[in-house]
Parts: structure tokens; C-alpha cells; sequence
């Protein structure tokens, strides 16, 4: 079943490639605002940390920001699962071939997320750009917040002693269930990385299966949400393109040079200049309510 999730895998990158490829073909001659360099530059840096284990949603919302690559807030959570759904499905076939896991476990978890992330998206799209403001706000800081505590040791107290490399019984429902509300909420950019590790070592997985759980989920789930955000055009095309590129060079230089780099203060600098962005968010999000009553 492993072979299945690798195989599921590959289509998604094909479908993935297909999708959003026929959407840039199309609207080639206008693929909107934002500059390409700062978009690769910006995939580069986020998916080089997300294969450390940092993550990449609230670093890309932080840098597009500061740098006013969109012209609208509606496109933010789109342009989240759009830009980085390639470079996570390559994170998930490096992570599933190295580290073993049960595969009814990781098949079960990692097609309730992909669902989870289809209705989830069908749910953004229709979001007016007020209420994405203040839901990026929320997802900003409770990201933060996770982030915070898988840096501290609090969620890796919850793995300690934990061999067990897959889930039977209810211990499998409760995953199926909760990796379905995360891939839901993955797609309105709250990560699903440090919920779905503190949710598998709370059932008693093993630290280490953690992690092609995570990545395959977020790669099957990021290219299925994809599919409506581009259908809708909720993305922005110019900016996610240069995300993509630049995240799968990212990816390919972290796994091969740099696994073992200590980025802790670099992490808490992070999770500090997050926090700051979510509350900036909400801002946003109070100011364009109060003109909307005006």
C-alpha cells in the first residue's frame, strides 16, 4: 500500500502540473502582479525551511507581505496550497521512502486530508477578502503558537517512549477524523504540520513516522485544494508560479546539504515576526469592516 501512496503521489504531481499549467497557458499574456524574482526567492527560502522542519504557509505569508506581492488578500490562501504543492509532494516521496510506516495508517490519514482539503477549498473561494483577512490572522497565530511549543519540546514530550509505526481500531478513526478537519483547515492556511505531529504522538506513533504522514498529506491534500483556487482564479499566477520554481530548488539543496543545520534562533525569530503578522492581519481585517460600514 506504501507503492499505492508513492503512485498516488506521482499523479498528483502530474495532475498538479496539469492544472495549473493549462491556467498559466491561457492567461500567458497577463499573469497578473507581483515580480517573478522575489517570488522565486521567497519559494526558495520557505520550502528550504519547510524541509527543516520550520514550514512554509506562515513564512510565505510573512514575506509576501512585507514585499506586497498580492494585490488582493482573498488570493492568499490559494496562492498557499497553488505555490507550494510541488515542492511538498517531492518533501513526501523523499520522507516515505526513507522512514517506515504502516501503510493502511498512512493511506487512511492521507486520504482524509486530501478530502478534507476539497471541501475546505470549495469553502475559501467563496470567503469575502475581510473574512480571509481575519481567518490568516487566527491561522498566523495559532501557527505561531504550535510552532512555539514543537520548539520548545512541549509536543515532543507527547512522542517520548512512542515505537508503535501505525494505528488500529479507534486510535485509526480518530486520526482519519482529526487529519480530515486539518486538511480543511490547511487550506485557509492554518499548516498542518505541528497539529498533525502533536495528533500522532497523542495516538502513539513513533516521532519518527510523523513525518511522511505530514508531508504526504500535505502533498496529496495541496494540489486536490489547488484544483478549486485555480478554477475560481483565487491564486495569484505570476507570484505562485516563482514560489514553485523556487521551492523545488529549495527543497532539493535542504535535503542534500544543509538536514542537519541548527536553526533554532533563526526558528524563534520566525515565530516572534509571525505573531506580529497574524495581529497585523486582524488589522487589516478590522479596518476594512469599519470602511465597509462607512
Amino acid at each position: 500500500m506504501k507503492q499505492i501512496v508513492l503512485g498516488m503521489l506521482v499523479l498528483f504531481i502530474g495532475l498538479h502540473i496539469s492544472v495549473l499549467g493549462r491556467d498559466l497557458f491561457k492567461n500567458k499574456k497577463d499573469l497578473g502582479s507581483g515580480s517573478m524574482p522575489i517570488s522565486i526567492g521567497i519559494g526558495f527560502i520557505t520550502d528550504f525551511l519547510d524541509t527543516l522542519g520550520i514550514g512554509a504557509f506562515a513564512p510565505t505569508t510573512l514575506l509576501m507581505n512585507i514585499t506586497k506581492q498580492l494585490d488582493d488578500d482573498r488570493k492568499l490562501p490559494g496562492t498557499l496550497n497553488v505555490s507550494h504543492a510541488l515542492s511538498c509532494l517531492l518533501e513526501a516521496i523523499i520522507f516515505i521512502t526513507v522512514v517506515k510506516v504502516e501503510p493502511l495508517t498512512l493511506f487512511s490519514l492521507v486520504a482524509a486530508a486530501t478530502v478534507g482539503s476539497w471541501i475546505g477549498s470549495k469553502f475559501v473561494t467563496k470567503l469575502p477578502e475581510q473574512k480571509v483577512q481575519f481567518v490568516m490572522g487566527c491561522a498566523l497565530i495559532l501557527t505561531a503558537i504550535l510552532m512555539a511549543l514543537k520548539q520548545s519540546g512541549m509536543i515532543n514530550i507527547l512522542g517520548e517512549g512512542n515505537t508503535a509505526t501505525g494505528l488500529t481500531g479507534i486510535k485509526l478513526l480518530i486520526g482519519i477524523v482529526g487529519n480530515f478537519g486539518l486538511g480543511a483547515l490547511m487550506t485557509m492556511g492554518v499548516g498542518l504540520y505541528a497539529p498533525c505531529m502533536a495528533m500522532v504522538y497523542m495516538l502513539g506513533l513513533s516521532p519518527l513516522v510523523a513525518f511522511p504522514i505530514m508531508s504526504a498529506s500535505c502533498g496529496a491534500l495541496m494540489p486536490v485544494a489547488s484544483i478549486n483556487f485555480v478554477r475560481t482564479g483565487e491564486y495569484a499566477r505570476k507570484v505562485s508560479l516563482g514560489i514553485t520554481i523556487g521551492g523545488i530548488i529549495g527543497v532539493i539543496i535542504a535535503a542534500k546539504f544543509v538536514t542537519g543545520l541548527d536553526i533554532t534562533v533563526l526558528t524563534w525569530i520566525v515565530i516572534v515576526v509571525i505573531i506580529y503578522s497574524g495581529f497585523t492581519y486582524i488589522q487589516k481585517s478590522r479596518k476594512l469592516a469599519i470602511a465597509q460600514k462607512a
